[in-house]
């Protein structure tokens, strides 16, 4: 089927960012339709996370325009968006508390996302299960662990757009093919949108694109 008749998610126009006078990213333009699935790579230091912060609501451009779903402001764009980042940040909370985040997601919900993670074993076997308060204990936690949890959060949101920043960048090889395995699992089947950023190529073969940056520049 072709993309152009599906909904369009997000709109990126003439996108520029500098920080401290520096040129990070230069004029990007970029249309995002419902169900696509778009990685992009590029070496180090190109631009691509910053992009990714800018599409997630976490920093406005210095130019240009941006709009999710009918909203172009920071705080409103970060309602349509789920992140995972290339580390887990754990907080001194239980495991509900550390992917609810203060939503008022159900146990059940909860429950079933990490499930699809392949977490919930784990978890029930913890001596206060799903409210097992992760303190000292994230230390414990394995980094395929640490980011399943952080898929979890993401999933639980529900967000139409989402995006990943290198998710696997710090896992070993087995580890991160089991990582991208339970996030499949946990996207299959849904109208999920994903943005991909990762230089783990063979994570994107089934992507509708392909796209690399490269200074600071999004090329197809």
């Amino acid at each position: 089927m072709c993309n152009d008749k599906k909904q369009i998610i997000a709109d990126l126009s003439n996108i520029s960012f500098s920080y401290d006078s520096k040129p990070i990213l230069q004029d990007i333009s970029l249309t995002i339709r419902s169900g696509e699935r778009i990685g992009i790579v590029g070496e180090s230091g190109c631009g691509k996370s910053t992009f990714l912060k800018i599409l997630a609501g976490l920093l406005p451009p210095s130019s240009g325009t941006i709009n999710i779903l009918g909203d172009s402001t920071p705080s409103d764009i970060r309602k349509h968006v789920s992140i995972v980042m290339q580390s887990a940040m754990l907080l001194p909370m239980t495991i509900y508390e550390n992917i609810t985040l203060g939503h008022d997601y159900s146990e059940d919900s909860v429950r079933k996302v990490l499930e699809q993670v392949n977490l919930l074993d784990w978890v029930d076997s913890l001596p206060e299960g799903i409210n097992t308060y992760l303190g000292d204990r994230a230390d414990e936690l394995s980094g395929g662990q640490a980011q399943r949890l952080a898929i979890a959060r993401a999933m639980c949101k529900d967000a139409p757009l989402l995006l990943l920043d290198e998710p696997t960048a710090s896992l070993d090889a087995f580890t991160a093919a089991s990582v991208m395995a339970s996030l499949e699992a946990c996207t299959e089947g849904q109208n999920i949108t994903i943005v991909h950023v990762t230089h783990q190529v063979e994570y994107l073969k089934d992507y509708d694109r392909i796209l690399r940056m490269e200074g600071g520049k999004l090329y197809v």
